[in-house]
């Protein structure tokens, strides 16, 4: 790696920093050999504030991608870039302008307004203290009530998958399968929520057993990481799938966001005929 492949990206919001961060991220994994120090500047929204985060591009020139709604803020911004001769973009102008030609209307620009405490904050709230309550197998006797079960062995990304959703909204639970262990049928039949078995290979599985087992600190003496072991719990776990005629996501290659994605694509199939069913949780 040469110097040259070393760039700052500054990341400049009036609000959390949540949107610029993770659109140019989404965009960086793009990018090969390429090492980036993210300079990270939120709740920017008067000058004074502003013209700290110029000397700090001025410090470490680079990129500048930035969400801001006030019109004097950015403008002091975008005037200190041209003086610079810094690159620089607006994360979100290309579909606000998108919108407002759409729907005929001007935006109102208030800052935050993503975050504003209204009944979607609230429900994703409820969303996240019953996914907490329903992690791992726990209280089963109001699982009923959740929007989907995940249900696989050991280490197949359930808990994460589950809070992920739990952001979006969804009431998400899950169930551990473990040797010697019976689904209740009266849960296997609960007619509400979506069932989506995960699975994983199991080398990789055995991979990331191995290295909780290091971190641990601990030795099983049980097949927890043994390959032939795994691969019977896998099979075994799938004739359960498929006897429940539950949909399987393998998410070996899958991220969290990705296999979130694809639940939450057949939650919405499932109670949606469109063939565009909306990305949003039950009401």
């Amino acid at each position: 790696m040469t110097t040259r492949d070393v760039f700052n990206l500054h990341l400049v919001s009036d609000s959390s920093g949540e949107t610029v961060t993770n659109i140019a991220r989404a965009c960086l994994v793009q990018y090969e050999n390429i090492q980036v120090t993210e300079h990270f500047w939120w709740l920017v929204r008067t000058t004074g504030q502003m013209n700290r985060v110029i000397e700090g591009i001025r410090a470490a020139p680079g990129l500048v991608i930035f969400t801001l709604l006030e019109k004097s803020v950015r403008d002091l911004l975008e005037a200190a870039c041209r003086e610079m001769r810094v690159p620089y973009v607006s994360a979100i102008d290309p579909v606000m302008q998108a919108l407002s030609r759409f729907f005929e209307r001007q935006a109102s620009s208030e800052v935050g307004k993503q975050h504003e405490l209204d009944e979607d904050y609230f429900q994703r709230i409820d969303a996240m203290h019953f996914t907490v309550q329903h992690d791992d197998g726990q209280s089963m006797n109001t699982m009923r009530d959740a929007d989907m079960i995940l249900v696989g062995v050991s280490r197949t990304s359930k808990t994460p998958t589950c809070m992920y959703l739990a952001n979006r909204g969804f009431k998400a639970a899950n169930i551990p399968l473990v040797p010697g262990f019976t689904l209740p049928e009266d849960i296997a039949a609960a007619p509400k929520p979506l069932f989506v078995g995960l699975t994983r290979e199991p080398k990789s599985l055995s991979d990331i057993r191995q290295s909780r087992l290091r971190i641990m600190n601990e030795e099983r003496a049980t097949g927890y990481a043994d390959v032939d072991s795994i691969r019977e719990e896998i099979t075994e776990a799938r004739r359960l799938f498929v006897r429940h005629d539950w949909p399987i996501i393998d998410v070996t290659r899958r991220s969290i966001e990705e296999t979130a994605a694809t639940i939450i694509q057949l939650y919405n199939a499932r109670h949606s005929p469109s063939d565009n069913p909306s990305d949003s949780p039950p009401t």
